[in-house]
C-alpha cells in the first residue's frame, strides 16, 4: 500500500492523540511519550508499506490502517498493556473531535437506502479472498426492521496482528466499534462473538435508536 494519501493523512490527524495518551491513559512521561511516537512513525511507514493495496470498492482500507498505527505504537511501548487498559488508551487516541463529527456524519446515513446498498455490495465484493489484510462479510436485515448485522468470517485486523505476535491485543480495537456507533447517535452497538476471541464470527449489530420527536 502506498504511504500516500490514506496513511499519512490517517498519521497526520491521529498522532498527537496517540502521543498524547501514551502520557494521559498509560502514565509515559512526555519525553519518552515523543520518544515512542518518533520511532512509532517508521515502524508504521513499515507497516503500511508491506500491506497491499486495496480495491477502490473496499471500504476496510481506514481499518488496517488504524490497525498498523496502533500496532506501530504498541510495539515499542516498553511495557505491553493490557487488553483493558489498551482499550481504554486506543479508544482515547481515535475519538478525537474530528472522528466524533466523522461518526455523526455517517450517523445521518445510517439505515438509509445508499447505506443498505453499501453493505450489500460490500457483503458480495468478499475483498479477503483475494486480500488477506481485508474482510468477508454477510449482511443480515433484521426481520422485523429493526436495524442489521454485518457478520465477518474474515478479519484483516486479525491478519496482521497475528503476525505481529500481537493476536491477544485484537479485542481492544473491537472495542471501538461501540464508542463509533455511540457517537454517531443512530444506532445501538450489539455484538456476541468475535473472532479475536475465537469466535465462529464476529458479529456486528446495529439496532435503530428511536428518534425524539
Amino acid at each position: 500500500m502506498k504511504y500516500i494519501p490514506l496513511p499519512l493523512t490517517m498519521w497526520l490527524l491521529f498522532e498527537g492523540s496517540f502521543q498524547k495518551q501514551l502520557t494521559d491513559t498509560l502514565g509515559y512521561g512526555r519525553p519518552e511519550a515523543r520518544y515512542i511516537a518518533r520511532i512509532a512513525k517508521k515502524e508504521y511507514r513499515k507497516l503500511v508499506e508491506r500491506l497491499p493495496t486495496f480495491e477502490p470498492e473496499d471500504r476496510f482500507a481506514m481499518n488496517i490502517v488504524s490497525c498498523a498505527m496502533l500496532a506501530s505504537f504498541v510495539l515499542h511501548m516498553p511495557k505491553l498493556p493490557d487488553v483493558e487498559k489498551l482499550s481504554q488508551y486506543y479508544e482515547k487516541a481515535m475519538m478525537t473531535l474530528p472522528m466524533k463529527l466523522f461518526c455523526q456524519i455517517m450517523g445521518k446515513a445510517k439505515f438509509t437506502v445508499k447505506d443498505i446498498e453499501g453493505m450489500k455490495k460490500t457483503a458480495a465484493l468478499n475483498a479477503a479472498d483475494r486480500n488477506p489484510y481485508s474482510w468477508n462479510m454477510d449482511f443480515l436485515p433484521y426481520p422485523d426492521g429493526s436495524g442489521y448485522e454485518a457478520r465477518f468470517y474474515t478479519c484483516g485486523i486479525c491478519t496482521l496482528m497475528k503476525e505481529l505476535g500481537l493476536f491477544e491485543l485484537v479485542p481492544a480495537m473491537c472495542h471501538l466499534d461501540y464508542a463509533m456507533s455511540e457517537a454517531g447517535g443512530a444506532s445501538t452497538f450489539v455484538r456476541s462473538f468475535t473472532l479475536a476471541k475465537h469466535g465462529p464470527y464476529c458479529d456486528c449489530g446495529y439496532k435503530k435508536k428511536r428518534r425524539n420527536t
